[in-house]
């Protein structure tokens, strides 16, 4: 049985993969704010007297990775925003709501980038 040009489980698909760019990027800006963190902590125990050999690199490290997760959250939107202009009209369930999954990306990826400006700072 062929399937129609309107089926709604087309774009069904596109939101569910565009979440999980979006729930790929929030975990990884979440370990980046771990890595820099960690540096922090270990500077701690330094200050204590423990033997730490530490580099200094963990905040560059984790600043890098909240920005790599800035990127795959902004990706993921624009990507989602290119494939739903593509799908007809009659695709799109008349209560789906895409600017507010939009609205959620991109402000996740302004305070990603907040958060990447606080950690190299």
């Amino acid at each position: 049985m062929p399937e129609s040009q309107s089926d709604p489980r087309v774009y069904f698909a596109a939101e569910r993969t565009m979440l999980a760019w979006l729930r790929t990027g929030i975990a990884i800006m979440a370990f980046g704010f771990v890595v820099a963190r960690f540096g922090l902590f270990l500077r701690l125990i330094q200050v204590q007297g423990g033997p730490v050999h530490s580099h200094g690199i963990s905040p560059y490290l984790g600043t890098a990775l909240v920005l790599l997760g800035v990127l795959a959250t902004a990706g993921g939107a624009v990507q989602y925003q290119r494939f739903r202009h593509t799908l007809p009209r009659a695709s799109i369930p008349a209560s789906s709501s895409p600017e507010f999954v939009l609205g959620i990306s991109w402000a996740l990826v302004l305070v990603g980038l907040a958060l990447g400006i606080v950690l190299i700072v």
